[in-house]
């Protein structure tokens, strides 16, 4: 099968016709939007070519996406789970994540962020009529707990975005914090709704906690993909995880009953069950890159802070130390050539900071850091 550790050149890459590859100039190395640089596992390339020639290209249908996400959750973190009766296939992460909290909180009530966070976690939430209320994670990058329980009681708070392992930092939180977070949650009436989208990609070293598996979190409701773990994004669906106590009856019919991309379930279970060996190969591969990167870093931007973590294949960088401003990703672009994406979206935290995406070949990270560090400031 073909081996994520053999990432294609840089004029392979450059054929991609997907937004990474084609939202700056030619000049420019991509290492922004979570896409991945590799080769796709085979299971997935036949299953998604196996369903074309069939013509199995109709709507989607079956428990199938969450029986295979209960194999993987079963053989990686030991969760019976998800419950394919208490689980819904919705076309993808975020999508998931505005239906789950427009069925939980009502119209004009607050639900809590932890910055820095994904920056959709922010629109998506003012577009469903929801207010984004912000209990910035610790020095650490960790969960902090009195910014959370300050946040939970704020007026109108109904709801916790918990976006775990959490990006841009890729913090995994431990079953302790997280069991902190569900008394919190209870004590204050709040109903977590958990991004759980890069679980996968949590180095094997490092236990992961699934958000229904901590004591407390019955009434809570999970997001969970293949998508990030087999770089499928334009092959988007999802299932959203409804605890014992959870309801999720207002979600819409047509979300549940034609939202998702056949082809896509059927390329994500083929991940999930038959794309283990390449997922580990691609967990060995982003091991390899945090410690390259560290270590350029420190011999190049020794004044660059980097927390190598555990999970995703993402790295926040802060450059507060360049002296490049409050968007250091903008000069880096523009003086480097080095796409990056800029911190400030990420909310509070963000300024001066940049997330570099390390889903890439090691020659592409050597090369963006010595682009950095001859940036001109």
């Amino acid at each position: 099968m073909p081996d994520p550790l053999d990432f294609p050149p840089l004029h392979e890459l450059r054929r991609r016709t997907s937004m990474k590859w084609r939202t700056y100039d030619d000049d420019v190395l991509p290492l922004w939007v979570a896409e991945a640089d590799v080769p796709l596992a085979s299971a997935i390339v036949d299953a998604v070519t196996g369903a074309v020639r069939r013509g199995d290209t109709g709507y989607p249908a079956g428990t199938g996406y969450a029986q295979a996400y209960a194999r993987f959750a079963r053989e990686r973190w030991k969760w019976d789970g998800p419950d394919p009766a208490r689980t819904y296939v919705v076309p993808d992460v975020m999508q998931g994540i505005a239906e789950a909290l427009k069925a939980v909180v009502p119209p004009g009530d607050a639900v809590v962020v932890t910055p820095p966070v994904y920056p959709p976690f922010y629109s998506f939430l003012r577009h469903a009529g929801l207010d984004p209320v912000e209990a910035p994670l610790g020095a650490d990058d960790r969960l902090d707990p009195v910014a959370l329980d300050a946040a939970f009681g704020a007026d109108r708070v109904r709801a916790f975005l918990l976006c775990s392992p959490h990006n841009p930092t890729g913090t995994v939180h431990t079953a302790d914090e997280l069991a902190d977070v569900a008394e919190l949650a209870r004590r204050h009436g709040v109903t977590v709704v958990a991004d759980e989208i890069h679980a996968p990609l949590v180095d094997p070293g490092t236990p992961f906690t699934p958000w229904l598996t901590v004591p407390g979190a019955e009434n809570g409701i999970s997001l969970l993909s293949a998508s990030k773990g087999w770089n499928l994004a334009g092959l988007k669906t999802a299932i959203a995880v409804a605890g014992p106590e959870a309801d999720l009856g207002a979600f819409p019919a047509e979300i549940l009953e034609v939202g998702a991309s056949h082809v896509a379930v059927q390329a994500h279970i083929a991940a999930l069950d038959d794309g283990r060996d390449w997922l580990d190969a691609f967990l060995a591969a982003l091991a390899g890159n945090r410690e390259l990167l560290a270590g350029l870093l420190a011999e190049h931007l020794p004044g660059v802070g980097y927390r190598p973590s555990p999970a995703t294949f993402l790295a926040w960088l802060d450059c507060r130390a360049l002296g490049l401003g409050d968007d250091p990703a903008l000069a880096l672009r523009e003086r480097g050539r080095v796409g990056l994406n800029s911190g400030l979206p990420f909310g509070a935290g963000g300024a001066g900071h940049v997330r570099l995406n390390l889903g890439t070949s090691p020659e592409i990270i050597t090369e963006a850091v010595h682009r950095m560090a001859a940036t001109p400031h």
